[in-house]
């Protein structure tokens, strides 16, 4: 299998290492599920005045900016429940233009809360970001996804039909 980690694989990393693998292996969660269109709406809706959307190949950044002569790479979440997640989602972002060459600032962007957070590279991060890289590898590896485990987030997940039927 020709696998390339990617900032999704990341976000989920923190909250279900079992759509790591499902997502990996193109078992695609329910795209009607409300989170997953209302997370679209929202991308879509918000923050007209940036450029959206840019594809780096393995990192789908969902806006950018200059200000003040610096790029700054935002990333829109529908809320800030998953912080860490969407935090570490945004350094993967920020390692992947930095090995371009590219040097930037990130931002959490929590436009239902109307807030935001500063999110940066530090080399602690950069080690971090590495480690889950390779441990997303292994469990992509696999023959067979991690054992489902219950957890707050079942409830509410797109793969939860497939989980637990």
């Amino acid at each position: 299998m020709d696998f390339q980690v990617i900032g999704t694989f990341i976000w989920y990393y923190y909250i279900c290492k079992r759509e790591v693998w499902l997502m990996a292996h193109q078992l695609e969660p329910d795209q009607d599920d409300e989170n997953i269109r209302m997370g679209k709406i929202i991308g879509e809706k918000t923050y007209p005045r940036d450029k959206k959307e840019i594809d780096l190949g393995n990192a789908k950044l969902d806006l950018m900016r200059t200000e003040k002569g610096e790029l700054i790479v935002g990333e829109v979440k529908k809320s800030s429940r998953f912080k860490e997640s969407a935090t570490r989602q945004l350094q993967f972002y920020l390692l992947q233009l930095k090995e371009m060459g590219i040097e930037a600032k990130g931002e959490l962007l929590f436009p239902e809360e109307r807030n935001k957070l500063e999110v940066l590279l530090d080399e602690t991060a950069e080690i971090e970001i590495r480690r889950i890289m390779k441990d997303i590898q292994a469990i992509v590896a696999s023959d067979r996804p991690p054992e489902v485990v219950k957890i707050k987030h079942c409830r509410k997940c797109a793969y939860s039909e497939f989980c637990w039927s």
